[in-house]
């Protein structure tokens, strides 16, 4: 059983995320050797990608540890869903979203941990369709060309260290949280100014600026707001 699933499904591990809902990161990285002695090269998911957006393969699930060793029904439940998938420079790009259920809210806090997520780790189950074998001692054991993703899994031990989850989402709690804290709005103004802002920001890729700008914003309309009357 154990053999026969290695040969049907290898499993490579990469690494980093956060929030409560949306993150985004790589699967896998390219050129590097991982920690089973392969090398992913670029362009290695092109043909599955176009598969994979044109409907003639399946999205790949989103699970937390490969569905661990046990492979109960339980353990094989995804935990969310890729929302894009996409090869750039560095490798496999991912952009994810956790499900509101016990599973993914746990996963969400561990990776908005603090001082530092308690798990930052992703790592991709594929069939390798093509590959070239080591023809030297220094080479890697394989140079993988072609490969199909049947599962890309959150994990705590990364084989592929350069696979990174790199950009967590704060949710929308978490910002009307922020607006209590740093602008001393009442959780009723907050909620309400969080429910205007939280679409547009949620687009965007890099929140920080829009996030230091809305709050400019923000502080002045209100010290115009809480000004008297005469």
């Amino acid at each position: 059983m154990e053999s026969t699933a290695r040969a049907i499904c290898e499993f490579k591990f990469s690494g980093s995320a956060e929030q409560r809902g949306a993150f985004s990161g790589h699967g896998a990285a390219f050129g590097n050797v991982d920690s089973y002695g392969d090398v992913i090269q670029p362009g290695a998911f092109s043909a599955w990608l176009s598969d994979v957006k044109s409907g003639r393969q399946p999205w790949p699930a989103m699970l937390s540890q490969h569905g661990g060793m046990l492979l109960t029904s339980d353990d094989m439940t995804p935990v969310g869903v890729w929302t894009d998938i996409a090869e750039d420079a560095k490798g496999l790009a991912v952009h994810g979203q956790l499900a509101e259920t016990p599973r993914g809210t746990e996963l969400a806090t561990l990776l908005t941990m603090k001082p530092r997520p308690a798990i930052d780790g992703m790592s991709i189950g594929y069939i390798a369709k093509e590959w070239e074998p080591r023809s030297k001692p220094e080479d890697p054991r394989r140079k993988l060309k072609r490969i199909d993703v049947m599962e890309i899994s959150l994990v705590t031990f990364p084989a592929n260290r350069s696979a990174r989850i790199t950009n967590a989402k704060d949710s929308i709690r978490d910002f009307e949280h922020a607006l209590v804290d740093r602008l001393g709005l009442s959780a009723r103004e907050a909620k309400r100014a969080a429910s205007a802002a939280w679409p547009a920001l949620a687009r965007q890729e890099d929140q920080s600026a829009e996030l230091e700008q809305l709050a400019e914003r923000l502080r002045r309309n209100i010290a115009l707001a809480r000004q008297p009357i005469y």
